[in-house]
């Protein structure tokens, strides 16, 4: 392995000659003396065998290879920073990664907003997102495989959840589909002559699927955008989260059924620690602001 010819140290000394534009003004915000200043920086362009810097009256100004050298030291700098915070932040506990189970009824802008909220403060930690659905949310709660859920229904037996919001599910189809002609629904009966389009449970262990499943022809998908690029085709019917299809609805390019005795469905989305006797520092502040989202505090978890 080649030995480095230069030192952290005397890039970031080059780096403040720059930044405060002299070796004064560099040694005062240093605190070091300007003649150790003006020696690093000497043993350094002598140490490269190339200018870096030359002096013009009282002010240094970069060579044109100095300034090469110069912003590529930024980087390198930065990265030793960056890697000397992330062990601070080991040390203290701060977790690296943090995973978030979301059940895909509740909506992704609430997350967003919080995951904004939280970026200045990550200290870089690595943030992965899991779509869930139904009892996988809950294998995900119960496995520890999540250190943050938002979980539709019931959570799991024995585990603190914090209500969020209510979402309303629609039944809808395209306009020219021939449910639509048949106005107000009172016999669901009806429905099972369709192509229905259902939600998949994301548990590994069941077979559960999102959605009324009387309909003898279905058509399974991942999540609730996939159902609703078919029923914009013209394909099935579907119960599909309000806020994904306002705009839609808007536009007429979907529109409502109305099913008697059921025009809409609710689902209570709530927020679950599943280990929350080991809750990191990060995983605390991000689940404070996912709280702010919905003007609820940190306190208070409800248990079921």
């Amino acid at each position: 392995m080649t030995r480095a010819k230069s030192t952290l140290e005397q890039w970031r000394i080059l780096q403040a000659v720059v930044d405060y534009g002299g070796y004064a003004q560099a040694a005062q915000h240093l605190n070091k003396s300007q003649s150790s200043l003006n020696h690093a920086v000497t043993k350094l362009q002598h140490q490269l065998g190339i200018e870096l810097l030359e002096v013009k009256g009282r002010k240094a100004y970069l060579t044109p290879q100095g300034e090469v050298l110069l912003r590529r030291s930024r980087h390198v700098t930065q990265a030793v920073n960056d890697l000397e915070q992330l062990a601070s932040n080991l040390e203290q506990g701060w977790e690296p990664t943090l995973t978030i189970a979301r059940e895909i009824v509740y909506p992704m802008p609430h997350l967003v907003c919080a995951l904004n909220a939280f970026l200045p403060h990550s200290r870089g930690t690595r943030i992965t997102i899991l779509d869930s659905v139904i009892s996988g949310t809950a294998e995900l709660i119960l496995q520890k495989k999540a250190d943050i859920a938002i979980c539709a229904g019931i959570t799991p037996k024995g585990y603190l959840a914090e209500p969020l919001c209510e979402e309303e599910l629609y039944l809808v189809c395209h306009p020219h589909h021939p449910l639509t002609a048949l106005g107000r629904i009172e016999d669901d009966k009806l429905l099972a002559q369709h192509l229905q389009i259902v939600i998949k449970d994301t548990g590994v262990h069941s077979n559960i699927d999102i959605g009324w499943l009387k309909a003898e022809q279905r058509w399974t998908v991942a999540n609730f955008h996939e159902a609703k690029e078919i029923l914009l085709r013209g394909m099935g019917f579907c119960w599909l989260p309000v806020y994904l299809v306002e705009q839609e609805l808007a536009m007429g390019q979907l529109v409502r059924l109305h099913l008697e005795g059921n025009q809409k469905r609710r689902i209570m989305l709530s927020l679950v620690i599943p280990d929350r006797d080991n809750q990191g520092p990060a995983s605390k502040l991000l689940t404070a602001m996912i709280l702010k989202q919905h003007q609820i505090g940190a306190e208070g978890y409800q248990t079921n």
